[in-house]
């Protein structure tokens, strides 16, 4: 089910997202766990990592997991490539950055509404943690710290959810859109 390479793929892409957000997602209240040589805030870091990796991580393992329930073969894999101009464009302090840090390869036939299921699967968790944040938000008396972080995770999964839904050639949306046409029309 899972390969070694996976693994360490999820660890890499992990650590390259959680720097190049650990200055846009900042741990508060004010983290001390500074190395004042390299000014590199370890606490930052890993608050980035736990609010925005699981939701890429999820999503890539969801369009896995729907895959081989389809009898298909499916490998989830860092996209270096995408990582690397990602960690390029954070070193050049560029004001906006996008990047796609992960995929799956998917082999196998299927029907039209078993690619579109398995193209919808990783939006859908998009979409379960954006639920699943405003209803703690709403419902449960939370500190501060949790409350930003239930914050951002709704902020961060409603955006990539409506990002991932886009009728755009190479965003999962399209695939949903093209596979759902070609299986009723």
């Amino acid at each position: 089910m899972f390969v070694f390479q996976e693994f360490i793929d999820a660890i890499i892409m992990t650590f390259g997202i959680g720097y190049i957000f650990m200055n846009v997602f900042k741990n508060r209240p004010k983290d001390v766990l500074v190395d004042f040589k390299s000014g590199f805030n370890w606490g930052n870091f890993w608050f980035a990592c736990s609010v925005v990796v699981p939701a890429i991580i999820f999503h890539e393992l969801a369009h896995k997991f729907f895959a081989l329930s389809f009898g298909m073969q499916a490998t989830f894999h860092a996209h270096y490539t995408f990582l690397g101009l990602g960690i390029l464009l954070k070193l050049m302090n560029f004001g906006f950055i996008f990047f796609v840090p992960g995929f799956v390869s998917i082999l196998g036939t299927g029907t039209n509404l078993q690619f579109a299921m398995i193209s919808f699967a990783g939006p859908l968790m998009h979409a379960l943690f954006w639920i699943g944040s405003s209803f703690a938000l709403k419902n449960l008396k939370l500190d501060r710290k949790k409350t930003y972080y239930l914050l951002l995770t709704k902020k961060i999964n409603g955006f990539l959810f409506i990002l991932n839904m886009l009728p755009i050639p190479g965003i999962d949306g399209f695939s949903v859109y093209s596979n759902l046409l070609n299986a009723f029309f």
